[in-house]
């Protein structure tokens, strides 16, 4: 017992040393009225990555296993309004929620695309997130179930989002689902899957048209890492401006080394520069998200390493900002979620810019005191849970309310 309570004693100094080392301090804006919560939120997550990366290290457990266990949490009870299945579309795992509610006519469709980076989250870490949508907009919400990197590597994720969204497409009315009333849905990596998908769907003519696209603080570009949120956000929690990097190269598995070249913009050959700027511009960005701050970058010499790494980001299913016109001008319908206290705000700025440029119809939802992960949170316990969360979810319901 004495022995085992040594080994606790030095694996906590460990983990505590990898926690204060290796993790920035968070820079939390003092107009932000929640504060001393998200420094408490940020300090407990900080030492899960760092007991997950000193685990790895000695050798114990993979890094993303322990930050998957965590992110899965406690399931919730049984729920009397829903009926509940597990299924494969295709191959492809999927949790279908159904209202027991009797309805006239069909109800609507929702595929959900949780976040995670590819590497981590689960159905079961979204169950009461698919609960709520299922409940609250009575619609038939299907979670996707897509396989993880790093044994399942990219574009592996996409793929089967989209076998199970074609899937459902073409047997939605064994769901009671109207196919004219699908709509695809996701946050963080997941909306990046989201707008990848509804992309990819543009022009096919077997299938019917995507009804909307919920697009949930997305990650849409890898061009630019100093938008302005980017600048003014970079210490907030829960995603720090390095950690997005690290976080999209591991989910590539391509080598961190490149993290300090990408954050310079080193990544991307000129005439690539010259293509995107006329969609990746903070010039487009509107004057009231500069005030708390953004200088110009400075032009650093172009790296061929960094872009032999990193060539892959660029990819529209990595990517979606990036894809081209012609894909853009056949989008559906958009909700777009950004928090202004989040460096993929910008993103989500672009993305909503380049719609309405093309004439898609976009509802805007801006949380002025959101942060990265809030809506997930909203529904892990009062505890966790933050204001902005649970007034995005509520714009969400109002919005497939309407669909």
């Amino acid at each position: 017992m004495e022995l085992l309570t040594i080994f606790l004693g030095v694996l906590i100094i460990f983990v505590a040393m990898a926690f204060y080392y290796e993790h920035p301090k968070a820079q939390i804006p003092h107009g932000f009225s929640e504060r001393q919560k998200l420094y408490v939120f940020h300090y407990i997550l900080n030492f899960g990555f760092g007991l997950a990366a000193f685990l790895e290290k000695v050798g114990i457990l993979p890094e993303v296993y322990l930050l998957r266990t965590a992110m899965d949490g406690i399931p919730p009870l049984k729920d009397k309004h829903l009926l509940i299945k597990d299924l494969k579309f295709e191959k492809v795992k999927v949790r279908t929620y159904q209202p027991k509610t009797s309805t006239t006519g069909q109800r609507r469709g929702i595929l959900y695309f949780h976040g995670g980076v590819g590497r981590f989250g689960s159905i079961r870490a979204y169950e009461r997130t698919c609960r709520y949508f299922a409940r609250k907009s009575n619609s038939v919400v299907v979670s996707v179930g897509y396989r993880l990197a790093p044994k399942h590597p990219y574009p592996t994720q996409f793929e089967d989002c989209l076998t199970a969204t074609i899937h459902f497409m073409r047997n939605a009315q064994d769901y009671g689902v109207d196919p004219s009333r699908i709509i695809v849905c996701g946050d963080s990596s997941g909306g990046t899957l989201t707008a990848a998908v509804a992309q990819a769907l543009v022009n096919r003519r077997d299938l019917p048209k995507l009804r909307a696209q919920i697009l949930i603080y997305p990650f849409l570009q890898s061009v630019d890492f100093n938008l302005p949120s980017y600048q003014q956000n970079e210490g907030v929690p829960i995603l720090l401006k390095e950690r997005t990097i690290a976080l999209g190269l591991k989910y590539l598995n391509k080598d961190l080394s490149v993290i300090e070249a990408a954050l310079k913009g080193c990544h991307v050959p000129e005439d690539l520069q010259l293509k995107y700027q006329k969609w990746v511009n903070p010039d487009y960005i509107p004057h009231e998200f500069k005030t708390r701050g953004y200088k110009p970058s400075a032009k650093h010499p172009f790296s061929e390493e960094a872009y032999t790494i990193m060539k892959q980001m660029f990819e529209p299913v990595f990517s979606p900002l990036l894809a081209e016109d012609s894909t853009f001008a056949q989008l559906p319908e958009a909700f777009i979620l950004t928090c202004e206290y989040d460096v993929l705000r910008d993103d989500g700025l672009l993305y909503k810019k380049r719609l309405e440029d093309h004439g898609i119809k976009v509802t805007w939802c801006h949380l002025q005191e959101g942060f990265h992960g809030t809506v997930f949170l909203a529904l892990c316990g009062k505890v966790i849970a933050f204001r902005s969360g649970n007034k995005g979810l509520k714009k969400i319901v109002n919005f497939l309310r309407l669909m």
